[in-house]
């Protein structure tokens, strides 16, 4: 039976060639701050409070204009779609069931108009150096109902993740792709649902720019020349009104950052290190979390992500200050353990976990939560 984070780590783990399964899992360089996602949440402490009444519990929150029944967003992970069969698509109608949003992201495998046939999912996207095709991606989002952007700015150039680099994921040569094919024939669940019956496997928010025909390899050698490292808050102004909508900043982990996406008039901030991806040696998500709260003091709705694996981290979160979480590893494994109700399954437990630790520690209302929660001694 499968209820925590490592129980569908691992059944992922085993049912994925290894290469996709270390492309979630591993972080940049020595994947410090990967570990230091979670680690930092043991280190935040819960105040358990008795004798309240708490038969009645609510875990709804309202973000950007729409009711969520948990404060979970399913985070944007790239290639998902390679997880599992149309992994994408499996994973927005457990988000529309659970009743919480999911962001798609711009290097997904399932576009946006696959998904929007499920539900219009919030967006992602990347800065690119070509920003007529950023436009067009703006576009698109907004024509489909996308209703949120999500903007990551952390990316102006990629970390180095040495296991991708060793797995020989962006390219090894041909003993790079012969390692790949065996590693695929080993792994014939995978080889069956997903390779050989889940295509197409190129990234179709990016096909029109790449080419219907290009190659993975060719898709992955546009991706990587795009990052654009010129990108400064001068740009932002032009995102915002081709989007028109709700825009939200990802990727803020310092306050002075978060005082100039107020200032720019964004809607909502996402405390993020890229899952432990990008600078090693940042501070985790829930440590940075506290001080970019108090930096926006209201301005703009907080949101984080990184080493959330429960529904106690999610309260956690809350209480140092943010409106909701955003999770990715928990659901890019629930997804390949199980499909679509894995995904249902890793959510269902995050309620729960959630449920018990509001109960516990006195809280009835997550748009409540706050710094009272947490235990100080």
């Amino acid at each position: 039976m499968r209820v925590t984070f490592e129980d569908y780590r691992r059944a992922a783990k085993r049912r994925l060639p290894g290469l996709f399964f270390d492309y979630v899992d591993g972080g940049s360089y020595a994947e410090h701050t990967l570990a230091a996602n979670t680690r930092d949440f043991g280190d935040v402490l819960l105040r358990q409070r008795v004798l309240k009444n708490v038969s009645k519990l609510e875990t709804a929150v309202d973000l950007f204009g729409t009711r969520h029944a948990m404060p979970v967003v399913l985070a944007p992970i790239g290639m998902a779609g390679l997880l599992a069969r149309r992994g994408e698509v499996q994973a927005a109608k457990a988000a529309k069931a659970a009743g919480v949003a999911m962001c798609l992201s711009t290097l997904s495998i399932c576009g946006l108009a696959e998904v929007t046939k499920v539900a219009p999912p919030w967006f992602q996207l990347y800065v690119l150096k070509d920003r007529g095709y950023m436009r067009e991606l703006i576009a698109r989002a907004k024509s489909l109902g996308s209703p949120v952007l999500v903007f990551t700015v952390d990316l102006p150039v990629p970390g180095a993740r040495y296991r991708d680099m060793r797995s020989g994921l962006f390219g090894g040569g041909a003993g790079g792709a012969m390692r790949q094919a065996w590693d695929g024939a080993t792994h014939p669940g995978w080889l069956w649902d997903v390779w050989l019956n889940g295509g197409p496997h190129d990234f179709a928010n990016a096909a029109p720019a790449v080419g219907q025909s290009a190659s993975f390899t060719d898709f992955w050698v546009w991706v990587r020349e795009n990052f654009d490292p010129t990108l400064t808050w001068d740009d932002l102004a032009w995102i915002k009104e081709a989007w028109g909508g709700p825009i939200v900043i990802k990727g803020i982990l310092d306050a002075e950052d978060a005082k100039r996406a107020c200032d720019a008039g964004v809607d909502g901030i996402v405390v993020s290190n890229h899952g432990g991806r990008q600078l090693d040696d940042a501070p985790s998500g829930i440590r940075a979390l506290p001080a970019v709260a108090d930096a926006a003091h209201g301005r703009a709705a907080i949101l984080m992500d990184g080493g959330v694996r429960s529904g106690l981290d999610v309260l956690k979160a809350l209480a140092l200050g943010a409106k909701a979480c955003l999770v990715g590893r928990p659901w890019a494994f629930a997804l390949a353990a199980g499909g679509e109700r894995g995904v249902a399954a890793m959510l269902a437990s995050m309620r729960a976990e959630l449920h018990a630790a509001m109960a516990l520690t006195g809280c009835t209302d997550v748009a409540l939560a706050g710094r009272e929660l947490i235990y100080q001694g």
